[in-house]
């Protein structure tokens, strides 16, 4: 897979890992990158089948191939530990990393994730499939900021939504490599398995966020026994995007408290609870 690596280069830097949503360019996090670098290496990669990392995605496709694709990645660069940030699905992958090889992660960060798929998500995921298959590609790309970002944000930024639809469309990873993607996505149900995740975990929710409800960041947090879940009340899905200025810090003091240099925390679940207004 294709991926860079930026920020710390000395043998003993902690490493911080970028895992994207269903989009899976690690161009996601280019908000992250320069602040995370300061403090980090940092590793960014596309997931397999999007982006750079060409390739075609199999029927059948499920979320613990992603997280072994990961996994695969990391020991050939040879990190044996580190902090995964993901976002939506990225996030669902660090669930299926941190139950498949607790060693690897230092602790996790799940942006709007969930346990299973809500009835809104597969409303709105439906809503998007059936744009990809009966409209076709440029009306998928057209409609998803729709999903991603708030409405006042959107009608600020008409001319980067623009150019925006111009690169997703001709960077699409596939119909077929999508809708496989998605399927994994959809299909992933962690219920049962929580329980067993021992790495410090954050559920990283938006209050605005229209695909996936705050709620199910809440629930997700409560079935971790190392749990925390933080809110911000503006951003949208994409709120690293749309609000970094509050996302940046936050992200940063929980990836400092959960550094192998910080002092030790409480072992047990901590159900934190934290709203972040807008700027």
């Amino acid at each position: 897979m294709y991926y860079k690596i930026l920020g710390k280069k000395n043998a003993d830097a902690e490493t911080v890992v970028l895992s994207s949503g269903l989009g899976g360019s690690g161009g996601f996090w280019q908000p992250q990158l320069a602040m995370l670098a300061e403090h980090f290496r940092v590793v960014v990669y596309d997931q397999h089948g999007t982006g750079i990392s060409q390739g075609t995605v199999p029927a059948g496709y499920r979320m613990e191939d992603m997280a072994d694709e990961l996994a695969g990645m990391l020991n050939e660069l040879e990190i044996s530990r580190c902090h995964l940030v993901g976002h939506a699905l990225g996030g669902i992958i660090g669930l299926h990393l941190a139950l498949r090889y607790p060693a690897l992660l230092q602790s996790l960060v799940v942006i709007n994730g969930w346990t299973k798929l809500d009835s809104q998500t597969r409303r709105c995921f439906e809503v998007r499939q059936n744009l990809l298959l009966n409209s076709g590609v440029d009306a998928y790309v057209q409609a998803q900021p729709l999903f991603l970002y708030p409405g006042d944000w959107l009608s600020e930024h008409e001319a980067l939504l623009q150019e925006e639809r111009q690169h997703q469309v001709a960077h699409f990873q596939g119909m077929e490599n999508l809708l496989h993607r998605l399927q994994a996505l959809m299909d992933s149900d962690l219920t049962d398995s929580l329980g067993q995740v021992i790495a410090p975990t954050l559920a990283f929710s938006a209050k605005d966020d229209l695909l996936v409800p705050w709620s199910r960041s809440v629930d997700l947090a409560s079935r971790l026994p190392q749990g925390e879940h933080t809110q911000m009340l503006y951003g949208g899905h994409a709120m690293s995007v749309t609000d970094p200025e509050t996302f940046n810090p936050i992200l940063l003091d929980w990836l400092r408290r959960h550094s192998a240099q910080a002092p030790a925390t409480p072992s047990g679940h901590l159900p934190t609870e934290t709203s972040w207004p807008k700027h």
